[in-house]
């Protein structure tokens, strides 16, 4: 078994790890505790790639040449613990993708808006005729890429965990969006460590790339003031927006025609937009490219207008954080369908945009009581409903002309649907059908 490659987990990210790593050589056996999909566990008998499931071989993961672990596995748990002991490294599946690459790399992470930002920069390439693939934490894997495809750039979306396996990846450009609390039990309740885990993305960048940050975030201004970079840094701040129109080197681009709402969404623009005037796209290219824009799917979606009604799927806002973003970019009368399974969540953030923009509450969730007790005293209209269809159908009674019906939940959808996908679609459904009976 000495010199063999061992992939820890069978997802998009470690499969595609192993097809790469069979295409070089490499003798490779993947590892998974749980259960393989049956599509997955076809790919590896057809590419002839050895794998178990539902236990750790532990004795032959530690002979092995080096590790590539999932995101989804904490380097806490005990058999990374054994193989860090031993020296083996373990890397990430983007740590080990870059060393076959040669394309152009653009690395683009933060707390909020990495989806929304690596799909319009990749649409923006994509419309300028440039050879781009998008990757990462969105779509297939950035393994699977390098093993069956030639792009000049690969746009890539990375979180935190795929950072924290990265040694010697190195993107000519990376984005770095913004850093609110996130996923602090993976790094010991420490802000800072997340912080450290962010600006990973450009660990190994130069003086000849670029390194794109949110200016007026305050944990990236701070850690920037202690942390000496040798990279080209590129603010990016909400100076560069008014109303609706963006302005970037000498250039302006208006968004009042386009789907992206909000001034978060402006700033995902102002960060495409940046890259794609760097990578020589003109301003009448990336122009084009926004107006033909779709917002992601579950993100601030238009799904409908009725009867003069706006409805709006948000239903991948399963926080206060991004509910917040969304509330600030609604520019009409709300009503809000909001609830689900509550993840502690300290509401406090939203009461100044509730009283300004929210004219009645309906609570989608099996138990609404913490929304009753916080927002009863607003003396707003607070309704209970257990599906979406019975939310837009509540929806369009209490909505006027002019208003919008935004489902932009703040919590998780396990109480009454399989995720926020099955909540998102569920609603945009009862919309439509509300539609075709009008």
């Amino acid at each position: 078994m000495q010199g063999e490659i061992v992939v820890l987990g069978s997802g998009e990210s470690g499969v595609g790890a192993a097809i790469l790593a069979k295409q070089k050589g490499w003798k490779v056996f993947v590892s998974d505790k749980g259960k393989i999909k049956d599509s997955y566990k076809e790919e590896l008998e057809k590419y002839g790639i050895p794998y178990e499931e539902g236990q750790h071989d532990e004795y032959r993961i530690l002979q092995a040449r080096e590790i590539i672990k999932s995101p989804g596995i904490p380097e806490r748990v005990s058999l990374v613990q054994s193989l860090l002991k031993k020296n083996i490294p373990v890397i990430s599946e983007i740590e080990f993708a870059a060393r076959y690459s040669q394309s152009t790399l653009i690395g683009i992470t933060g707390s909020n808006g990495k989806t929304t930002t690596t799909k319009l920069l990749f649409h923006l390439l994509k419309t300028a005729g440039i050879n781009v693939g998008m990757a990462g934490n969105v779509g297939y894997s950035f393994a699977r890429y390098v093993a069956e495809s030639k792009v000049d750039v690969m746009v890539l979306e990375l979180s935190s965990f795929q950072l924290d396996g990265i040694v010697d990846f190195r993107p000519h450009y990376s984005i770095l969006l913004n850093i609110t609390p996130d996923h602090l039990d993976r790094y010991e309740y420490q802000m800072a460590n997340y912080i450290r885990s962010k600006f990973r993305v450009a660990l190994n960048q130069t003086e000849v790339d670029y390194f794109f940050y949110y200016a007026e975030d305050k944990h990236i201004r701070d850690y920037l003031a202690s942390h000496q970079l040798t990279v080209n840094q590129v603010g990016i701040s909400t100076s560069m927006v008014e109303d609706s129109v963006l302005t970037l080197g000498g250039e302006t681009f208006d968004l009042q025609h386009t789907q992206l709402r909000g001034v978060h969404n402006a700033l995902n623009a102002l960060f495409a937009i940046s890259v794609a005037q760097k990578l020589g796209v003109s301003a009448t290219s990336i122009r084009e490219g926004l107006a033909e824009f779709k917002p992601v799917e579950h993100r601030l979606e238009p799904v409908a207008e009725i009867e003069g009604v706006e409805y709006i799927n948000d239903s991948k806002a399963t926080n206060v954080d991004s509910v917040y973003y969304a509330l600030q970019a609604m520019k009409k009368p709300v009503i809000w369908i909001v609830g689900g399974q509550d993840k502690g969540n300290d509401y406090e953030p939203l009461f100044d945009l509730v009283r300004e923009k929210v004219k009645a509450l309906i609570c989608l969730g099996v138990d609404n009581r913490k929304l009753q007790e916080t927002f009863g005293p607003f003396g707003l209209r607070i309704e209970e409903v257990q599906s979406a269809d019975a939310a837009v159908r509540l929806g369009q009674q209490l909505a006027k002309k002019g208003d919008v019906v935004l489902l932009s939940p703040a919590c998780a959808s396990f109480d009454l649907f399989k995720n926020y996908e099955d909540r998102g679609n569920q609603f945009r459904e009862a919309v439509l059908n509300l539609k075709k009976e009008k």
